[in-house]
């Protein structure tokens, strides 16, 4: 039996990217019912993607009972319904087999990871009080993505001068804008710039230096992605809801360091369910971005437990 609910999760401060605001994280969580034993795994509809719940909750139901992971993945393209279904059958099959899945999945065992932390797109007042809030944390992850963004940034440098920070456009800038703030960007210590122009709209990447490593977003979804990047990109980001779940987000991750690519591991903002089997994808990454349940008011209980040696891997009562 397959079975999908959807959850609300209030955020513990609104969210703001150069998209839009959220005061809450509206998710969905697939289960797995056979033979007594349940596997759950959780998606976050993006409408970046032309997703809503209900779109990506009609494709899951839409599936039938006795789906396998190798069925799923031509069953369903690559996006939040499959990634739900992938990682609850992950988590269904490594309960069955009564092993963990990274056993499962050939991989080593996981070990805590250093997770950015988002400080999202605001004022330059209330960025730089965020930044001095958070100025402890070894990696600061910077909203931006509007043509007045340098103000921001020099706000973000003041409240944390010795704290690592890197930064995502979301989209937001044009190639005259990226040009002219590129040079601040290295003056200020940034240690790499995220999907700083839209998707198709990016080749500029390629024909400019890039002392400053830039990584795919909203251009990079899964391994059929990494043709169009060539040349443009330094670093790739994966996350669960564009590959489609954890199967094709290792295949992604292998795929990437093949071609050179340096990896980064992100995710949407969902609860630690959603986070767990990035955990096992963050392994060996170059920059994690796993930070959702700490955006939250709320979590699922047992949730991810996070500390100075960054995010943990999760206990069997949530995932894996």
């Amino acid at each position: 039996m397959l079975r999908v609910t959807e959850d609300r999760f209030a955020l513990a401060e609104v969210f703001t990217i150069a998209r839009g605001s959220r005061t809450h994280a509206d998710v969905l969580r697939a289960e797995v019912l056979r033979d007594d034993v349940v596997g759950q795994g959780e998606c976050v509809p993006y409408a970046r993607y032309d997703e809503t719940m209900g779109s990506v909750r009609a494709q899951i139901d839409g599936l039938g009972d006795g789906m396998d992971r190798a069925a799923l993945q031509t069953a369903l393209p690559a996006g939040a319904a499959r990634n739900a279904v992938d990682c609850a059958l992950w988590d269904w099959d490594a309960k069955r087999a009564g092993c963990p899945v990274w056993d499962l999945a050939g991989l080593a065992p996981p070990k805590p990871v250093v997770t950015a932390f988002t400080l999202s797109l605001d004022s330059p007042e209330k960025m730089e009080l965020a930044a001095r809030k958070h100025a402890a944390r070894p990696l600061l992850k910077i909203k931006l993505g509007t043509p007045e963004d340098m103000g921001r940034l020099e706000a973000v440098r003041r409240g944390a001068p010795a704290t690592r920070i890197i930064i995502d456009a979301n989209e937001g800038w044009d190639a005259d804008i990226y040009a002219d703030l590129a040079p601040h960007l290295l003056r200020l210590g940034v240690e790499m710039v995220e999907q700083p122009l839209p998707a198709g709209a990016d080749d500029m990447l390629a024909e400019i230096a890039r002392p400053l490593p830039v990584c795919a977003d909203e251009s990079c979804h899964d391994r059929a992605s990494l043709p169009g990047l060539r040349g443009k990109y330094d670093m790739v980001n994966i996350k669960l809801d564009k590959t489609g779940g954890l199967t094709e987000a290792l295949a992604l991750r292998d795929a990437a360091r093949a071609e050179g690519y340096r990896v980064m591991v992100g995710c949407m903002v969902g609860s630690s369910l959603a986070m767990a089997p990035a955990v096992l994808v963050a392994q060996g990454a170059e920059i994690v971005d796993l930070d959702g349940p700490l955006l939250l008011a709320e979590d699922r209980d047992p949730a991810l437990h996070f500390d100075d040696a960054g995010v943990h891997p999760a206990l069997p009562a949530l995932w894996g």
